[in-house]
């Protein structure tokens, strides 16, 4: 059987999808690029010659996250008709938003960013993209300021529940968890 050799871009590919899962399961600290390596089936030198730093790659996971972020938002307020108001724009960039949610570590990514934002750089960064998310979010859907803060407020609420676990489907909900869903509509 021949093996085809894979290119530095699908190398890189394939690194990154390993970090996002072991960033997810064991924070931006706790993550050793050792562990990415082994994942991703590379050595770990060949991990910190393709990102530099084990701050890069997390840097790199992060804005792939917050892309995915961008790109269902986006999604989203093309669904809506054109014209639709605020509310049907931001309701429709929900809906698109639970395709984020329903992933095992894409939540908790980015929660991982927020919580390594005492990190110079990570804050930094984190910071941006939110900020460039919630400004999107008003873009997209001409949303007051107050739409948009409740809009992300309950984005950040089940994105907290998603990391949790107890917004999956087909999995006993926690009667607390339950309760706030059936406020929120979910």
């Amino acid at each position: 059987m021949t093996r085809t050799r894979m290119t530095a871009g699908e190398r890189s590919e394939e690194v990154l999808l390993a970090a996002i899962s072991a960033f997810a399961e064991s924070g931006y600290a706790a993550t050793r690029t050792d562990e990415i390596a082994r994942r991703a089936g590379v050595s770990q030198p060949y991990v910190i010659r393709l990102f530099g730093t084990k701050q890069q790659l997390f840097l790199d996971v992060l804005a792939r996250v917050c892309d995915r972020i961008d790109e269902l938002f986006r999604s989203g307020a093309a669904d809506a008709p054109g014209d639709a108001t605020p509310k049907e724009r931001l309701d429709a960039m929900g809906d698109r938003y639970r395709d984020f949610l329903g992933d095992d570590h894409l939540p908790r990514v980015f929660l991982q960013g927020i919580a390594a934002a005492g990190d110079p750089a990570i804050g930094e960064s984190i910071r941006t993209r939110f900020g460039g998310i919630y400004t999107l979010v008003r873009e997209l859907t001409g949303a007051s300021v107050e739409e948009a803060r409740d809009f992300m407020a309950k984005g950040m609420l089940l994105t907290n529940m998603a990391a949790m676990g107890v917004t999956n489907p087909g999995r006993d909900c926690e009667p607390w968890a339950a309760e706030i869903l059936a406020t929120l509509g979910e």
